[in-house]
């Protein structure tokens, strides 16, 4: 039995689609063109259909995060440390666009499932801006692994039922 779990950051379908457009037309460029411009449509296109997120595999106790593309992952696998628990944490993803001389920062609320080992060691393996979706996550690693999940999401932390 395969006992891995895959989260990976959602890419929308129009995206995926684009970015398969812009790989497959890449070789056109590259056969009938330029090479240096068909490499740069090549990676462009794989950088929109790609995605980044993680996988545990309980049959071999290993992680990994990953980068996908077309559905095949690329990670280096490390071994787990045995968890005590889960905690969903809320915090801030910062980003900084800069234009023409003009500069403007955005900050936008991240929700973060951590998998705590070693009293205050953890490994974030998942990200999101939903909180429903993050403790979804959360509940899906509390069967799996039998663990308690911390609800740090507030300013007065709580375990969950």
């Amino acid at each position: 039995m395969k006992s891995t779990i895959t989260y990976l950051k959602p890419v929308s379908l129009l995206t995926k689609l684009f970015g398969g457009i812009v790989f497959l037309f890449a070789f056109v460029v590259i056969i009938f063109f330029n090479y240096l411009f068909g490499f740069f449509m090549l990676s462009f296109g794989i950088y929109l259909a790609s995605s980044e997120g993680s996988q545990i595999n309980f049959d071999t106790n290993k992680f990994r995060n990953i980068w996908s593309i077309f559905g095949i992952h690329f990670g280096k696998w490390v071994t787990n440390p045995k968890y005590e628990y889960i905690s969903v944490f809320k915090g801030k993803q910062k980003q900084r666009v800069n234009s023409l001389g003009a500069s403007t920062s955005f900050s936008d609320e991240v929700y973060l499932v951590n998998l705590f080992h070693d009293r205050n060691q953890h490994k974030t393996f998942y990200r999101t801006f939903d909180k429903e979706d993050a403790f979804k996550v959360a509940h899906h690693f509390k069967l799996a692994m039998d663990l308690n999940i911390l609800d740090a999401t507030e300013p007065k932390q709580k375990w969950l039922d």
